[in-house]
């Protein structure tokens, strides 16, 4: 699944191609991947401007003038590929994102004024987009439950421990998971946070200190943050708005770098089953 900063680039790229663009004509296969009535469609999405495309943690939001939006989720599969006099495509890594569209994983196709589309692909059909009012997109549960963004300029490191403290029985890497606690953080992150901040991803949270909360708090932004200077971690049949793959696994000092040497101290690094995923660290940084 695409983590926060993959999704943040999909929304700094189609920001920058699909703003300003007016919607003539929609297409879906089911109505699984586009849960809407056929009357709002023709209401509030054919011939509507797009004015905005904004993130809430892994979800995009695609404003209208009609003062509704198309909320996507992606998913475990999804991408979204604008083709017009610029290409772009971003989310899961396969073919389709390069290749000729539509094509048998295209869900719903958006056909703009001048022509111009955006595709929604997806393989395994998890993912949709629903047309909602604007107004009501904070009320969707998701949105209700869903914690503060970390790279957030108002959220402090002082927030960021409370957000924890309140799952004091709950090991650290499923609570970075909880995306109640926190928004956005997937396996990636969670792993190669928790090696900047050098604490075993199997520890309880309630035996964390302030000093590492703080520490956890600065090694997450700093892996996002490179992450989005990077384009994201996609590796493979990856393209952003200047048609670069995502570079950030380049970068990662422990995930996917099981039985190499850990690049702070030379240790091999280790991999695990733990919380549910497979889990990268260093046994002799993080004890």
């Amino acid at each position: 699944m695409p983590e926060l900063p993959e999704v943040e680039t999909i929304r700094r790229g189609l920001s920058e191609l699909i703003v300003g663009r007016t919607v003539v004509s929609e297409v879906h296969d089911t109505e699984k991947g586009f849960p809407n009535a056929s009357t709002d469609v023709a209401a509030f999405l054919i011939g509507a401007t797009v004015i905005a495309v904004r993130r809430r943690a892994k979800v995009l939001l695609i404003d209208l003038s009609t003062e509704h939006t198309v909320v996507v989720h992606l998913k475990m599969t999804g991408q979204l590929v604008f083709r017009g006099e610029q290409s772009f495509g971003a989310g899961h890594p396969n073919a389709s994102l390069i290749g000729k569209l539509p094509d048998r994983s295209t869900r719903v196709t958006l056909t703009f004024t001048d022509g111009s589309r955006l595709y929604f692909n997806d393989q395994r059909k998890f993912g949709w987009m629903r047309l909602m009012p604007t107004i009501e997109v904070p009320n969707i549960d998701f949105m209700k439950k869903v914690g503060p963004e970390p790279l957030e300029a108002d959220f402090t490191p002082e927030q960021f421990a409370e957000r924890f403290k309140r799952r004091a029985k709950t090991n650290i890497k499923a609570a970075l998971l909880d995306q109640t606690v926190v928004a956005g953080v997937g396996n990636i992150y969670a792993d190669e946070s928790l090696w900047e901040a050098r604490i075993h991803p199997k520890r309880l949270v309630g035996s964390l200190g302030d000093n590492d909360f703080q520490n956890l708090y600065t090694g997450l932004r700093k892996v996002m943050n490179l992450s989005l200077e990077k384009g994201g971690s996609t590796d493979k049949n990856y393209l952003n708005a200047e048609g670069k793959s995502g570079q950030y696994l380049d970068h990662a000092s422990v995930f996917r770098k099981e039985n190499t040497p850990c690049p702070r101290c030379g240790n091999l690094v280790e991999k695990i089953r733990w919380a549910g995923r497979g889990t990268h660290f260093c046994p002799h940084c993080q004890k």
